[in-house]
């Protein structure tokens, strides 16, 4: 180490950060982060930074020497400068050393650096670490790790310093060094189990269970090492395995803890109770292995090989194998990175390296064998260099395709397609050790590749291609996923066009004609057979290289026996008829005109359904259908062969019995009502006029007409008939919606849902909660057990009262659990100090009341009532008590008063004469109370007057001050007065005298004797007053006076909205059927896990602060949101005025975390999922807790827990172990590295968060730059930290917490390589544990209460709830927690709470097909982790995350149920752009989920009925929206083609179109979706079942009158547009939800870029449609007919327009519109480029807008043409429509409107040439083109009005006719981009669309501006937009914009 720098005074210090400090945090020093803002490469340096830091406060000198040597190891580890930031980050450190240089070295107290460095070592070893260890019993783990790691820094440093004087390091310190060296090796920071030999009396390691499981894998006999290994103490079979296999060190430490908690927490379960001996059960090692290796087995019989799990002859070794055999499995899973996403991968993998493992095993029982070593050795890390890392390699080479070909699935390989090579046979070709060579690795055309260090690009020859499933963009994967529904409705709709067409009557059937030619349905479906399988082929055509032979086979056998059908079953047809007509008359004379021959026909189409017939019979007999998918026979094989391909997945996913029937009656039943529907009112009527318009030819037509012959009319049936096929494909979907909303709504009445939903029901029920909380909550010993089944049980569930031996301990538990549910609420500040004490139950049991004590809320106001009923009672004993009997409270409230009453006076009444008294009146009291005769012999006129004393004495008693001891005496002598002389005069003359001696006479109550001692409760110990401090007595105080005191208002407590919507839940779930609590020690083991990115974490003071354009700050929008809850948190803070909060650091932070928990925080997140913890260390209390610390209740336990926790056998620390056996919380903060070393506040946050909580862990994705060879590269890890909190001995001493590296796993890569959230999910999943795992988004929120269920829900993972298999996802529902913001956020809020509830009720049970929709849902995380996780991450296929693990939980097997006792919070999107975006991005996931391969084989492998729950519950319900918009676009141009061409004018004079009954049905049932009625009929109900159906129908008005309908319009444009675009042109991106607050106001400019081509553009489109359609059908087509028939298309454009502006926050206030419009011709004039984002430019954006096409491809850009030459009709129909050309119909016409056309693009192109050429040097003559241009035109429109008579109508039309010809010019240019540059047309085309779009800038901006002149509409608006706040008494005039006044007037106050 070389000497210090020399002081420079002009050096300046290193940029220091301010960290404001948390509540639960200690004194940070400001420079605490200094140690965690260091460059990737120099991380080694942190750890001495921490160091200096920790001890600077001591030693500044010291602390100064550690960073010098940590600059000279900075400067030896890059020499160069050359890592990203180094240079930095070493000027700054060297600036902070030359100025700390000279003021440390005069504070040094010994004469040199080396001397000081030595005593401070010696110093900190004799005070830290000798301290410590001399205490060993009571050391804490954490604190003895943190010494070590010190002290073995500061030997490194005192080394170095040594060095540099050339000293030796003292004998005695190297004495210390080497005991610390050896230490440092045990102490090493732990997860959950401190398993180093010094930790046994760990609180955790003392379980039974957690011992066997140690002892049993630290088996490691008959196990060969490597002679020259060290072993260790603790050595044992995954230490082994590291060695033999070269795993990673700290994998093996985790999955070492993840083996140990597993196997021991099944263990518990195996054994309830808790007196076994420490050996490790076979039954719990059993069950682990079975879930374990089942995918794996079933892989092993799939190939039909043997599996590698060989279990030896020997008994004794069968545990120690097994546990290998486990142990290898997870350790290669928690090492494979990205490979856990392809679970067969996996098994391949781990089938060769558990044959090895087999094989060495078997060499170490025979020595005399060869030895066997592993294939790839078992040098460090050899595993995840040669095994994962190619492997990795090849996914990111193909995942970098993905990149390239954004929308083109077929050109890469996704983690499914490298995953399927893994099911076919040729995955043994790669053989082990892989070879390198082989097909699997090679890669697609054009990927770089790199041979001998060259990159050159790849041939492809060798590669295979897509695997099984090709994912083209089309949409016919609609019709090829769901090919039999499809199939099925085509051959209904011709069935009953056959049938209405030939009578109508459905007794026409039996018709044989009619017959006949029904059965020609069998001839279509053998033609759409056919299609079906030539789709097939062709969509599978790109992955034929990884066909199978026998696959290839099967598809061309499907062609060619469905061409076969095609052939025989038309030609046996034609000979069904005597005299055919038509094409069989044709066909028959083909084949020779035999006779006819029906029963031919007959018997071919009896062969033909005979598959049919077969899948019919396995459809009734499921268990048949599910033994032949799951059989591996070949036989069977070959039988399932021709009807589905053999595939590894999709196989038994049949349901029981009871299951299939209930499903196919609901389908059935909607099919039928459908059917009937369709054909009664949107068939049958059509067929007459059909006739009517085919029976004559039109032969006059308006334009020129290419076909004026054709027959029929075809062109008006199609036009007619179109709007009604449409519509009659997409009603099921409605029909759906009918169904299941009633089913829905029937099942939740059956599950109880809604029963207690106000206070009142509340109050009325909560006699029976703990009863309710004792059957639900409580665990009870199996004898005990007894639960009743059946409907009769669950619509009458009634508990079974308290049995009276346990009534005090079990109401005490109650007591405990409903306590700390409204401690909880106190602490989010839903309820007030107030309402918490009438809510509360005792904390301490009163044993000597021996009643239950009632919350007082319920008791509110009983006291004073009871006191007027006996007053006025009239000595009418048995009357007073019939009334106090039917009030239950009212009694409990009389009872409870009377004994405490008794108990108080008893107590504090202590001299031996005054207990003579008191006893004697309480004597008889009670005798008149047990002979019924109080009220008959004791005078109740006084009794107030008592009460009023008595409550005078309680707040003497409250208050406790020894000073008012006389009137305590004074005041109880009085009550004993107005007893004695009042109520009870007759009975206590006698005692009274002699009491007193004689000397009490009439005025007793003065003291007037002159001797003192007669005188009752004066004398010294007469009373015990002052009391003794109790904290039980203070409490029974507090309770009884507010039993004395509380009025009626206490009956509406908790006053806040959420806090009794909570309470009415969670209370009404108890009365639903859920599995019974077991104990916390038996029941399943969970994790939940978090993914979080960048998104909020705690909001900072500039945040809150920080105002908007209106003046509106976070902190004055939630203060004015939330006000009742703001109060409560002033008042729990001790705050009288707001700017007090500001003024320590800790009330900042207690401000800042108020904020963030009402936001849509990480912070409100890890808040809600601790409640999981807490929630377990009081079940644990209560499960362990002895009757004593019971009654002294858990506040008692919990408060004294400092003390407890010191000692391992304490009773919290076995609540504390048992909780982190049965708990873990891990957030997987993916970017927590880079945001830590840059010095994101974020890091800080998370920090804090840890701290808070320090069982929470956060994993992370850890980017280091590393140099290898002399290059500098990045190395990625996968870290586990948890929070270092520090516990100083002085509390004086500063501390800093830091974070604590657990477990640092390598990774053969960047992490993320697909979707972004599923990898994040992935990499922290490996740090789970438990057999649970609940996955949660960071905008999620959990509560007390629901977290207290937890265990219950666990226990539905045992229970087969269809009978046949185990639930592998446990669906909970969601509680919208944003409803409250604004009328958008209420609508969302509804429509979420509907799907979550009674949509997802209805999905699992009857329907069957739930899946994943979100991050509630609970995982059986065994069978997920080898099945690929809990999501798919394959780029952009896999888009909708969530649902795919759903998805692929079926297909395996799995299960999904749905459970609503339990509710988690989640939030939502508040505003419209943020709503919008997030349908968009769920209709982008559809659009990808219609493409994907597990789409297709969930509707290939469902049968009938279960196939249709799927299609209309996921993509149907996207392709049902499209098809609505698509009926209106279909209708208005029909009816323009029927205007324009003259035919609907002839039609409409012969009568024949009078007919409109089917239109205006279709036509209104377009517009029962489009008004979102498929989303209100669900809500709906779920409200009238939650919280009454008048509410709902109120609810309902209230919506419509937001213009709800307005908004669901809106949104089906949304979904209609990103849906179909996606299938079309792809190119989407995740889009993450929007979480924060919208109180601002959108500029024009976004909302115009946002919503200009989903929803302007079409609804300009049919605006143009709709007004030529009242232009030109006005003269024959009546109004009302017209406005019936077109009102909902108006209501659907104007809803289009005008939504974004009317749902805009002040969007009709006229400042903001100024603004807009000048940031809008701002933004339309800004040239783009590079480098200029859109939001700064029109042309930007423009360019942005056409990237789908760039990735499109050719069929897209095809049919993207195709779709433009729409724009074209209006040009064709319209020119001959002017008055000018009235009187021709040549074809000459439309072409002379071209050259007009080309004659105006030309002029454009003229000025604009001439603009950029001209206007600077010739700019006069410019000028001049440019008046002579515009005369030219004046005189062509004057010469044409005055000569061919041209009107305004003429230019209105042709305005009409060109401009969207224009447009479509436009499109077709934008299609053929390339080709445009080509031309040099490019800058000509931009030019135009900028003109297009300034047009429909004016045209949406006129009306806004017009209206925002009214000052009446911005405030209609602004009601419209918040009633809900304004209902809850949010003033929101002043939220936008009365800030700023409300500020001024408290400064002038000032």
């Amino acid at each position: 180490m070389s000497s210090p720098p020399p002081s420079s005074s002009s050096s300046s210090p290193a940029p220091q950060r301010r960290l404001l400090r948390a509540h639960t945090l200690g004194s940070l020093s400001e420079n605490v982060f200094d140690s965690e803002a260091v460059p990737s490469s120099l991380v080694e340096i942190a750890r001495i930074l921490r160091v200096a830091n920790e001890i600077e406060p001591r030693n500044p000198r010291v602390a100064y020497l550690c960073r010098f040597y940590a600059f000279e190891k900075a400067h030896r580890l890059d020499p160069t400068s050359s890592g990203r930031g180094v240079r930095q980050f070493k000027t700054a450190l060297l600036q902070r050393l030359e100025k700390e240089n000279d003021p440390t070295l005069r504070g040094r107290v010994k004469e040199s650096d080396a001397k000081e460095m030595q005593s401070f070592y010696r110093h900190y070893y004799n005070k830290y670490i000798q301290a410590l260890q001399n205490a060993a019993d009571k050391a804490d783990h954490a604190q003895l790790t943190k010494a070590y790691q010190t002290a073995a820094i500061l030997f490194e440093v005192l080394k170095a310093v040594n060095l540099t004087r050339s000293l030796e390091v003292d004998h005695e310190i190297l004495e210390a060094h080497n005991k610390v060296e050896e230490k440092t090796k045990v102490y090493v920071p732990y997860n959950i189990l401190p398993l180093d030999p010094d930790s046994s009396n760990h609180a955790i390691m003392q379980y039974p269970e957690i011992q066997a499981a140690v002892n049993a894998l630290r088996n490691t006999r008959g196990l060969t090492w490597p002679k020259d290994r060290k072993k260790k103490v603790t050595e044992d079979l995954l230490d082994w395995l590291q060695v033999m296999f070269g795993f990673q060190k700290d994998n093996v430490s985790n999955q070492r803890e993840h083996l140990i908690l597993l196997l021991s927490n099944v263990h518990m379960r195996q054994f309830p109770k808790p007196d076994q001996q420490p050996k490790l059960d076979e039954c719990a090692l059993d069950e682990v292995m079975k879930k374990l290796f089942e995918n794996y087995k079933k892989w092993c019989e799939y190939h039909g090989r043997k599996s590698s799990l060989w279990l030896p002859t020997i008994q004794q070794e069968v545990e120690q194998r097994k546990l290998l055999y486990m142990g290898l499995y997870l350790l290669i899973w928690g090492e494979a990175a990205n490979l856990r996403f392809m679970p067969e991968c996996l098994c391949y993998i781990y089938h060769h390296m558990a044959f090895e493992l087999y094989g060495m095993l078997a060499v170490n029982e025979n020595p005399t064998s060869e030895s066997i070593k592993p294939a790839y050795g078992g040098e460090e890390e050899a595993f995840l260099k040669k095994v994962v890392t190619p492997i990795y390699q090849t996914i990111a080479k193909e995942a970098e395709m993905s990149k390239r070909e954004k929308s083109k699935h077929s050109q890469w390989r996704n983690y499914d397609d490298l995953n399927e090579y893994f099911w076919s046979q040729d995955c043994f070709h790669l053989s082990w050790p892989m070879r390198p060579d082989a097909d699997f690795f090679c890669q697609p055309r054009g990927s770089l590749i790199e041979t001998n260090g060259e990159k050159k690009i790849a041939s492809g020859e060798r590669w295979i291609g897509k695997i099984n499933f090709v994912e083209i963009r089309s949409f016919w994967h609609i019709f090829r996923s769901f090919d039999r529904m499809w199939i099925f409705f085509i051959l209904s709709l011709q069935a009953m066009i056959i049938l209405a067409w030939n009578g109508g009557s459905p007794n026409d059937i039996f018709d044989a004609g009619v017959f006949k030619k029904i059965l020609s349905i069998f001839i279509t479906a053998a033609f759409l057979k056919l299609g079906q399988a030539v789709l097939e082929m062709i969509l599978s055509w790109k992955a034929r290289r990884s066909m199978s032979s026998a696959v290839r086979l099967r598809y061309v056998l499907k062609v060619f026996s469905a061409a076969v059908w095609v052939i025989v079953l038309p030609i046996t047809y034609a000979y069904t008829w005597e005299n055919p007509t038509g094409l069989a008359r044709t066909i028959k004379s083909w084949f020779g005109n035999g006779q006819s021959q029906p029963s031919l026909y007959i018997v071919a189409v009896i062969v033909y359904l005979l598959p049919n017939l077969l899948s019919a019979l396995l459809f009734l007999f499921p268990f048949l259908r599910r033994f032949l998918d799951g059989s591996n026979y070949k036989i069977v094989m070959l039988m399932m062969w021709w009807s589905q391909p053999h595939l590894y997945v999709g196989r038994g996913m049949h349901e029981s019995s009871l299951s299939l029937f209930t499903y196919s009656l609901f389908w059935l039943l909607l099919i039928t009502t459908k059917l009937a529907f369709s054909y009664y009112i949107e068939i049958k009527p059509l067929v007459g006029p059909t006739k009517d318009i085919t029976r004559d030819p039109i032969r006059t037509f308006q334009w020129h007409e290419f076909f004026p012959h054709a027959k029929s009319n075809i062109g008006v049936v199609i036009a007619l008939w179109a709007p009604i096929i449409l519509v009659y494909f997409m009603d099921t979907q409605i029909w759906y919606a009918i169904f299941s909303t009633l089913i829905g709504g029937i099942y939740g009445a059956y599950r109880r849902l809604g029963e207690i939903r106000t206070l009142g029901m509340l109050r009325s029920r909560f006699q029976s909660m703990p009863g309710a909380f004792n059957a639900r909550l409580i665990p009870v010993e199996k004898s005990e057990e007894t639960k009743r089944k059946g409907i009769k049980a669950t619509l009458s569930q009634r508990f079974a009262r308290i049995p009276p031996s346990t009534e005090e301990k079990e109401a005490a538990k109650f007591a405990q659990m409903w306590n700390q549910i409204i401690s909880s609420f106190w602490e989010e500040d839903l309820i007030s100090d107030r309402e918490m004490d009438l809510l509360l139950v005792p904390y301490w049991a009163d044993r000597d009341l021996n009643l239950i004590q009632w919350p007082p809320f319920l008791l509110a106001s009983k006291i004073l009532v009871a006191l007027d009923m006996a007053k006025d009672s009239d000595r009418k004993d048995r009357e007073l008590k019939k009334r106090l009997e039917a009030d239950h409270y009212m009694l409990s409230a009389v009872r409870e008063c009377y004994a405490s009453f008794r108990n108080i006076i008893m107590y504090l009444v202590d001299g031996p004469r005054e207990k003579e008294v008191i006893n004697r009146i309480f004597a008889i009291v009670d005798a008149h109370i047990e002979d019924d005769t109080l009220i008959k012999d004791v005078q109740m006129g006084a009794l107030p007057i008592l009460y009023d004393q008595f409550v005078k004495l309680i707040e003497y008693l409250m208050a406790n001050k020894a000073e008012e001891r006389g009137e305590v005496v004074i005041l109880l002598q009085d009550m004993l007065e107005v007893v004695t002389k009042d109520i009870m005069d007759e009975q206590f003359s006698g005692l009274l005298d002699s009491s007193h001696g004689g000397s009490y006479g009439k005025h007793e109550g003065m003291a007037t004797s002159s001797d003192p001692e007669f005188q009752l409760f004066l004398s010294p110990g007469a009373i015990k007053f002052p009391r003794p401090e109790s904290d039980a007595w203070t409490e029974k105080f507090k309770r009884l006076y507010m039993l004395l005191t509380v009025t009626e208002s206490a009956m509406d407590v908790p006053s806040n909205l959420e806090a009794r919507r909570r309470i009415s839940f969670f209370t009404n779930s108890l009365f639903m059927n859920m599995p019974n609590a077991p104990k916390v020690r038996n029941m399943l083991s969970f994790s939940v896990l978090t993914p979080y990115h960048n998104e909020e974490v705690l909001f900072s003071l500039n945040d809150l602060e920080g105002q908007n354009e209106d003046g509106v700050s976070i902190l004055f929008y939630l203060q004015k949101i939330y006000p009742d809850e703001w109060k409560n948190f002033v008042k729990r803070t001790n705050c009288k005025y707001e700017q007090d909060l500001q003024m320590s650091e800790e009330l900042e932070e207690e401000l800042r975390l108020w904020a963030s928990y009402r936001g849509q925080t990480l912070t409100r997140t890890v808040r809600g999922m601790m409640y999981y913890r807490k929630a377990l260390e009081l079940q644990s209390f209560l499960d362990m807790a002895s009757d004593e610390d019971l009654m002294q209740g858990y506040k008692a336990v919990e408060s004294s827990s400092d003390e407890q926790s010191e000692t391992g056998r304490s009773l919290w620390a076995q609540c504390q172990a048992i909780a982190d056996m049965k708990f873990t919380y891990v957030v997987s903060c993916q970017q927590y590295g880079i945001q830590k070393r840059s010095g994101d506040p974020r890091a800080q946050d998370i920090l804090r968060l840890m701290t808070t909580y320090p069982s929470l862990r956060v994993a992370y994705i850890d980017e280091v730059e590393e140099t290898h060879d002399g290059k500098i590269e990045k190395v990625y890890y996968s870290a586990l930290v948890k929070a270092a909190v520090a516990k100083p001995e002085d509390p004086a001493e500063p501390t800093q917490n830091l974070d604590q590296v657990i477990y640092r796993i390598k990774l053969p890569g960047p992490a993320i390589l697909g979707e972004g959230k599923p990898e994040n999910q992935n990499h922290g999943i490996i740090f789970t544990r438990g057999e649970g795992l609940q996955t949660i988004d960071m905008n999620q929120d959990n509560y007390m209460e629901e977290a207290l269920k937890m265990r219950n829900l666990l226990e539905e993972f045992l229970h087969k709830h269809d009978g046949v298999r185990h639930p592998s996802i446990l669906g909970v529902r969601e509680h919208i927690f944003t409803g409250s913001v604004s009328s958008l956020a209420w609508f969302m809020s509804n429509q979420e709470t509907s799907f979550v509830t009674i949509g997802q009720r209805l999905l699992a049970n009857p329907l069957r097909v739930r899946f994943h929709y979100g991050h509630p849902d609970v995982f059986d995380r065994l069978f997920h982790l080898t099945r690929g996780g809990v999501s798919k991450a394959s780029k952009i296929i896999n888009l909708s995350v969530a649902i795919f693990s759903g998805f692929n939980s079926t297909l395996r097997e799995g299960s999904v149920t749905h459970h609503e006792y339990v509710q988690v919070g989640k939030g939502r999107d508040v505003g419209l752009n943020q709503i919008s975006l997030f349908e968009a991005k769920l209709a982008n996931g559809n659009g990808e989920q219609t493409l994907s391969r597990d789409m297709y084989r969930l509707g290939h492998r469902f049968d009938f009925f279960r196939m249709l729950s799927c299609y209309f519950t996921t993509i149907g319900f996207y392709v049902s929206t499209l098809v609505t918009v698509l009926t209106v676009y279909v209708f208005l141009y029909g009816r323009l083609y029927l205007v324009l061409s003259g035919l609907e004018e002839g039609l409409a004079t012969g009568r024949r179109f009078s007919h409109n009954q089917s239109l205006q049905v279709a036509l209104a049932s377009q517009a029962f979706v489009q008004l979102g009625f498929l989303i209100v009929l669900p809500m709906m109900m779920e409200i009238g079942l939650e919280k009454g159906f008048c509410t709902a129908l109120s609810e309902f008005v209230l919506m419509q009158l937001q213009l709800a309908s307005v908004f669901f319009t809106f949104s089906l444009g949304t979904k209609a547009h990103y849906y179909g675009r996606t299938l079309l042109h792809g190119g989407v991106e995740y889009r993450s939800a929007g979480r924060g607050f919208v109180v601002f106001h959108a500029k024009f400019a976004d909302n115009y870029r946002l919503y200009s081509r989903s929803h302007f553009v079409k609804a300009i489109e049919l605006l143009i449609l709709l007004v030529l359609y009242q232009i030109f059908g006005q003269s024959y087509t009546s109004s009302v007919g017209y406005i019936f028939i077109t009102i909902s298309m108006w209501f659907l454009v104007a809803s289009w327009l005008f939504a974004p502006f009317l749902f805009n926050p002040s969007g009709f206030e006229w400042q903001k519109i100024v603004d807009d419009w000048n940031d809008w011709n701002k933004w339309m004039s800004n040239r783009g480029g590079i480098g200029v984002s859109a939001e700064r430019s029109w042309e930007s954006w423009w360019i942005k807008e056409q990237e789908h096409l760039k990735y499109s491809g050719k069929r897209g850009i095809i049919a993207e043409i195709v779709l433009a030459l729409r724009f074209f009709i209006y040009q064709y129909g319209l020119v001959y429509h002017l008055n000018i050309t009235r009187n021709t119909r040549s074809f000459t016409i439309y072409g002379i409107s071209w050259l007009v056309i080309l004659a105006v693009l030309l002029v454009m192109k003229t000025i604009s040439v001439g603009r950029r050429r001209f206007s600077a040097n010739f700019q006069l003559v410019f000028r001049l083109v440019k008046f002579l241009i515009f005369v030219t035109f004046v005189s062509i429109l004057i010469t044409l009005i005055a000569l061919p008579h041209m009107t305004v109508q003429d230019i209105v039309v042709c305005f009409l006719a060109f401009m969207p010809t224009g447009w479509g010019l436009l499109l077709i240019a934008q299609a053929c981009r390339p080709v445009m540059r080509q031309l040099g047309l490019w800058g000509s085309i931009r030019a135009l669309a900028r003109g297009y779009e300034i047009m429909m800038g004016l045209l949406l901006f006129t009306p806004v501006a017009f209206f925002a002149w009214f000052p009446f509409v911005s405030e209609f608006q602004t009601r419209m937009l918040f009633n809900q706040a304004f209902s809850r008494g949010l003033q929101i005039s002043r939220i936008l914009g009365g800030q700023k006044k409300d500020r001024s007037s408290r400064n002038s106050k000032d």
